[in-house]
């Protein structure tokens, strides 16, 4: 409880810390990205995509934690500027599959060093036991959250 006895004191909230740690994060990659034309949306579509080649524009938008509508207008755009391609019609009863361009594999490589970098950064202040540690129980408070 907060010190008027309402609500959840903020200081010492798991769940306001971890919202903290994700906005300082992602204030972070915006920063690295900013200087080669994206943002951490642009950056997360094109990792899913090089990872799971042809993923649905609702597949995309769940990974990349927006609507399906903000993706829909993000794959125009990286279609458009030449980052991903896909076919003017669907196999029957498929949907569009959307894959990486060359150029935006090339763009996918600068921001994965960019990123990458952040992610160093954000570990530098733990030992290699303390960033697996740290990994099992995040992966643990996501596992009891979708499952509980």
């Amino acid at each position: 409880m907060g010190q008027d006895g309402v609500g959840v004191d903020l200081e010492t909230s798991l769940g306001y810390l971890l919202k903290e740690a994700s906005s300082a994060l992602r204030v972070a990659m915006e920063e690295v990205l900013r200087p080669l034309g994206m943002t951490v949306t642009h950056y997360s579509c094109l990792e899913l995509l090089a990872q799971r080649p042809g993923l649905s524009n609702s597949e995309l938008a769940r990974g990349a934690f927006v609507t399906r509508q903000s993706m829909n207008v993000l794959l125009q755009t990286l279609e458009r500027e030449g980052y991903v391609t896909r076919p003017a019609e669907a196999p029957v009863g498929k949907v569009l599959p959307t894959q990486l361009t060359p150029r935006g594999r090339r763009s996918l490589a600068k921001a994965s060093v960019a990123v990458r970098a952040v992610e160093v950064r954000m570990l530098s202040g733990l030992t290699e036991t303390e960033q697996a540690g740290a990994f099992r129980i995040m992966q643990s408070m996501i596992h009891s959250l979708r499952d509980g």
